[in-house]
């Protein structure tokens, strides 16, 4: 039975829940902790490691996308706090997120002739702006990131990502775990799983659209001595798809 969920978005990233309406999510799941980990961003209503709303604990955490040199994968690093480098780091990051998005926009409005019921603010993603090419055109959402704004696609603008060292060192400092993030969604999962020598933790249970052989990341946890994390990954109101039981979460409370 999951009690705790470590991997979710709110309405700071590209999420649909917010801090009021957590508390009532996680209820409906049985869910007893939750982690928000927004993609390149602190929560700004978030001014403590942990904090609890409602009788429900908070982790503060961010999902950080990071380059290594066998491609990109997403850190998690939880009980987050605000140090000077991981606030500079986010700065740059949220800058060119809405520098990105603004381009982003622009070109999709001159492909199809039309204006989209968006603008480009801190926080923005591709999903935002694929919604508001669905409410505009005749695309649909998944249209939309297999057409226009997906990799290779006429309309796409690459992120700029910090290198995978300088990620870890800000996360280091700013928080009390550092995990890789699902690693059966990489192209390749075993080179992936060797940043985990780096690390503190890696993301073992997660709602995976396909099955996968789990052998590897166990071998890992083994092998680095790593903790167990867990998540749904949640951008909708669904909360519980995937974290940690009882035991798992006692584990993860300890080293936080």
């Amino acid at each position: 039975m999951v009690v705790a969920d470590l991997h979710v978005h709110t309405t700071n990233s590209d999420g649909s829940l917010t801090l009021e309406t957590l508390p009532d999510a996680a209820d409906a799941a049985g869910v007893s902790t939750v982690a928000v980990t927004d993609h390149d961003r602190l929560h700004p209503d978030l001014p403590t490691p942990v904090a609890t709303i409602e009788g429900l604990t908070v982790v503060h955490g961010i999902e950080l996308r990071v380059a290594t040199a066998g491609g990109q994968v997403d850190l998690l690093g939880y009980g987050a706090r605000r140090t000077p480098e991981l606030t500079s780091m986010i700065e740059r990051l949220q800058t060119d997120r809405v520098e990105r998005g603004a381009t982003i926009i622009d070109r999709v409005e001159e492909r199809l002739e039309v204006e989209l019921p968006i603008e480009a603010r801190e926080g923005i993603g591709r999903p935002h702006i694929a919604e508001a090419i669905a409410t505009a055109s005749g695309y649909s959402y998944t249209e939309a990131f297999e057409e226009l704004i997906g990799g290779d696609c006429p309309c796409y603008v690459p992120r700029d990502i910090p290198a995978f060292e300088a990620g870890v060192a800000a996360l280091r400092d700013a928080c009390s775990i550092v995990a890789l993030a699902h690693p059966y969604r990489y192209d390749d999962p075993e080179s992936a799983l060797e940043c985990c020598s780096a690390l503190d933790a890696v993301e073992r249970f997660y709602p995976y659209d396909h099955n996968v052989d789990s052998r590897a990341v166990d071998r890992a946890i083994e092998h680095e001595d790593l903790l167990a994390t867990g998540g749904s990954d949640a951008h909708e109101y669904r909360l519980g798809a995937a974290g940690l039981d009882a035991d798992a979460h006692r584990a993860f409370r300890a080293a936080l």
